[in-house]
């Protein structure tokens, strides 16, 4: 079995999660979605995020869902922003409103190219690059800004040191945060941040933690964003149905192992992408309380 299978110290630091959803596009979706959001309220959350479509025009939901969580719970709320199809006033002007209205983080993104697209090609009216969204944030108010990261690299960069570079850039151009994609193997997120800190790197560095709802759709959509499925996982999963009620067990297995390991290896701070789902991002919770010092929610 793997090292990222195995079960870490059962004496664990506090583990502490931040959760991302994104708009529900019917209502039935959003009925489920708000239920769900007071189980991930309950629980205590450093902070929600909420993602947008690829061209961050808020229109997508995700204003509209961003500031109703701020306002309805006591959490911070982030919500999602890219550059890749709106105008630099655009998004200065949905930035202000933001402000406006006290959601003081934002995940700042170049978003997708087009569809069909073979490069990425920014606006001319436009930040051109998530480096430069940072930096206009940064000149606007002092917002929070989480940016992302790629242990296996960005499926779009040429190779893992010119992804590098780039990471640093937004860094300079004053990102707080990193939050990284989802990624099975352990190893190759502890490689990521010891090289982080060797190089002097002292922003926060959270991984991301991806609960397994259903495993070939998980599958698919890794091979589309660069993420790697290793033996090991495969193999847990093989021969498990996706309705079985050993599918979610073995996914909330999976989950927790990585967070306890995470944690073992100082890296306490883990950010769920929920995709809108809460049982299994709840057993994620149950199971590190049970098994490590993490807080309760108040």
């Amino acid at each position: 079995m793997s090292r990222d299978a195995t079960t870490a110290s059962a004496d664990l630091p506090p583990v502490e999660l931040s959760i991302e959803i994104f708009p529900p596009k019917t209502a039935e979706a959003r009925e489920r979605l708000m239920a769900n959001l007071e189980l991930f309220a309950a629980a205590g959350p450093r902070f929600i995020s909420v993602t947008c479509g690829a061209g961050g025009s808020g229109e997508d939901g995700t204003f509209q869902l961003a500031t109703e969580t701020a306002s309805r719970y006591a959490i911070p709320v982030a919500a999602h922003l890219t550059c890749a199809y709106a105008s630099r006033e655009a998004i200065d002007a949905l930035v202000r409103r933001y402000w406006e209205q006290g959601v003081r983080r934002i995940v700042a993104l170049r978003g997708d190219k087009p569809k069909g697209a073979l490069h990425y090609q920014p606006r001319p009216d436009g930040y051109a690059y998530a480096n430069d969204l940072v930096a206009g944030l940064k000149a606007i108010a002092p917002f929070d800004v989480s940016v992302g990261c790629y242990p296996e690299t960005h499926p779009e960069a040429p190779d893992a040191d010119s992804d590098y570079r780039y990471l640093l850039r937004k860094i300079e151009a004053g990102a707080d945060r990193l939050i990284t994609q989802y990624c099975f193997e352990t190893d190759k997120i502890l490689r990521f941040r010891d090289r982080l800190v060797k190089d002097g790197v002292t922003v926060e560095f959270v991984p991301g933690i991806m609960p397994i709802h259903n495993f070939r759709q998980i599958k698919r959509f890794s091979a589309a964003c660069g993420a790697g499925i290793p033996d090991w996982l495969e193999a847990m999963f093989e021969g498990v149905d996706e309705a079985s009620p050993v599918h979610g067990m073995v996914a909330a297995t999976v989950a927790t192992e990585q967070c306890r390991r995470l944690a073992a290896e100082g890296l306490t701070r883990h950010h769920v992408y929920a995709l809108n789902r809460a049982e299994l991002p709840m057993a994620l919770v149950h199971l590190l309380r049970a098994s490590s010092r993490m807080p309760q929610a108040a």
